[in-house]
């Protein structure tokens, strides 16, 4: 049966590509009839997502050859798919997308076995991903992009002198549309950018403040969030839980939302905008799918055969205004959090004030994590603690009135190392607390120069060569947030508005500069007390006459 596939004409755009040298062959590609073999018997094929553009690359990849196809899906068909999801019909309304998108494809397309799986990838270990040879994805969730490019990373292995077994990396096909854009890249995980490098890529997640929603709306948007939140649960018209697919329920949002908007004299409230902020549609356009999906595929179709080379790596479309589209390498980050060895560092202004419910909003808030529920451990004395984690019940109980301490109050230090866990990644990523409240800054200052010394230079040695070395001059400190220095009078004195106690320094070093200071913040150049014929009076001031 095989031998008879592959014979077949239909094929035969295939077998020019892949039994004929061409210019743009890489070094890896023999022309050989196996290569088609390859594709057809022993090549797997994992597609994640089956919606707009999962429809198309199952689709895509099927007619291109490939007969081993996995597609994996959570979602259920809803009315709303019908317009652009291809593979649905209105007769499969409720039913599970990857088992109704297989099922189409391998009566249309024969002898291509497409197995479907209905159900989270999370819920798979790295046994399930190792059997494919590359995995598109056709994804709309940021999270579900980062936990399976964080599970790629986990399965590289390493030889004995640290460098990368490149056998054990399985790429990666990334492809995302909106609206009229969209983007294609190709990741070799451990080897190019993968897509928490850039993660500031992605635009940021749509949410409203309950305050202006309920009080100062300005947009359509707010009033239809307003009638969601508030409104619904406050009347429960049709007493259930509000179902965006619903008809009823959304005619009911789209009058309330309506009456709101006029109050506020709020215009461009349509139906459709109330549909797509209760389900939170991202716009969709059919042929962006297209296009993104054929690029996908061809990218797929190139590393299997190596034919030709792949892209590298990262490419955008645009058909707003004209066709557009622009290729460039994406970076590595060496910092980054899936595919780096080196803790990401947070800087903490003030630890004596920020809480752990305001690191964890950190965490969830910018744009270089973008947390969803994050749970973080840490080692404390050799021991190990649990500082919050809200999946147990349990354990969430007992570390609750964590949230409210301070870093300080939780015995966290500078360049303390915390655990966390999250929904976006398989592993546990690792940061480090960089405290810079206490950094202090020393300048040596004579007439226009400045000796400055960082907080690691500070030790009592340097503090006193300096003031040794330089006697006639003024020294003051900076520490961070900045406390400027005060002029005190004509003289050209300083007053320090700051507590030693502040300063990330050494008891020892701040012995030592206190002797230098009078009450006012002069500097002394004797010492307090000392004889008339050592040059300076009771209080340590320099005599410059009898």
């Amino acid at each position: 049966m095989a031998e008879i596939e592959l014979n077949n004409k239909k094929w035969g755009h295939l077998k020019k590509i892949l039994e004929r040298s061409g210019p743009f062959d890489t070094v890896n590609f023999t022309p050989s009839p196996s290569n088609l073999e390859f594709l057809m018997t022993s090549c797997k094929i994992l597609v994640i997502g089956a919606g707009g553009l999962g429809c198309e690359l199952l689709k895509d990849l099927a007619m291109m050859g490939f007969k081993n196809i996995d597609v994996i899906d959570m979602d259920t068909i809803e009315l709303s798919n019908l317009n652009r999801q291809f593979l649905f019909r209105r007769k499969d309304i409720g039913a599970s997308k990857a088992q109704v998108a297989a099922e189409f494809i391998n009566n249309r397309i024969p002898g291509t076995k497409v197995t479907p799986h209905f159900c989270k990838i999370q819920d798979y270990d790295d046994s399930f991903y190792q059997d494919f040879h590359i995995i598109v994805s056709g994804l709309d969730s940021i999270v579900a992009r980062r936990w399976i490019n964080g599970m790629l990373i986990s399965m590289l292995r390493y030889e004995d002198d640290g460098s990368l077994d490149q056998t054990s990396i399985i790429p990666l096909i990334d492809g995302g549309t909106e609206g009229f854009k969209g983007n294609a890249r190709v990741i070799l995980p451990g080897m190019t950018a993968c897509i928490d490098c850039t993660l500031d890529l992605f635009p940021p997640q749509i949410s409203y403040p309950l305050c202006t929603i309920a009080n100062t709306p300005r947009l359509p948007e707010h009033c239809i969030e307003y009638v969601k939140i508030i409104q619904w649960d406050k009347e429960n018209p049709f007493k259930c839980a509000l179902d965006g697919d619903d008809p009823e329920h959304v005619t009911w949002v789209y009058e309330k939302a309506q009456d709101r908007a006029n109050c506020f004299n709020i215009t461009g409230l349509s139906y459709r905008l109330v549909q797509g902020v209760l389900k939170h549609i991202i716009p969709a356009v059919s042929s962006t799918n297209s296009v993104i999906a054929a690029v996908c595929a061809t990218e797929v179709f190139k590393i299997a055969t190596s034919c030709y080379e792949p892209l590298n790596n990262y490419l955008v479309f645009n058909d707003i205004d004209g066709i557009y589209t622009y290729k460039y390498e994406a970076e590595k980050k060496s910092d980054c959090l899936a595919c780096s060895s080196i803790p990401k560092v947070i800087s903490i202004n003030n630890p004596s004030s920020m809480t752990l419910q305001d690191l964890i909003d950190y965490l969830c808030d910018s744009s270089e994590f973008q947390l969803k529920n994050p749970a973080l451990t840490t080692s404390i004395d050799g021991k190990n603690k649990t500082l919050y984690m809200s999946a147990v019940k349990s354990i969430e109980e007992q570390t609750r009135g964590n949230l409210t301490q301070s870093l300080h109050e939780l015995n966290l230090v500078d360049g303390q190392q915390l655990m966390v866990a999250d929904a976006t990644n398989p592993n546990t990523i690792v940061v480090k607390l960089k405290f810079t409240a206490n950094e202090v800054e020393i300048f040596f200052v004579t007439g226009a120069q400045a000796k400055h010394l960082n907080s690691e230079e500070a030790s009592p040695q340097n503090v006193i060569d300096g003031l040794q070395k330089q006697p006639t001059q003024t020294i003051f400190f900076k520490t961070y947030p900045v406390r400027r220095m005060k002029p005190l009078n004509s003289f050209g004195g300083y007053k320090r508005n700051f507590k030693p106690s502040e300063l990330d320094i050494s008891d020892d070093a701040i012995n030592e500069i206190e002797k230098r200071f009078d009450d006012y913040g002069h500097l002394r150049f004797g010492k307090r007390g000392g004889g008339e014929g050592d040059g300076f009076d009771d209080y340590g001031h320099m005599r410059f006459g009898r």
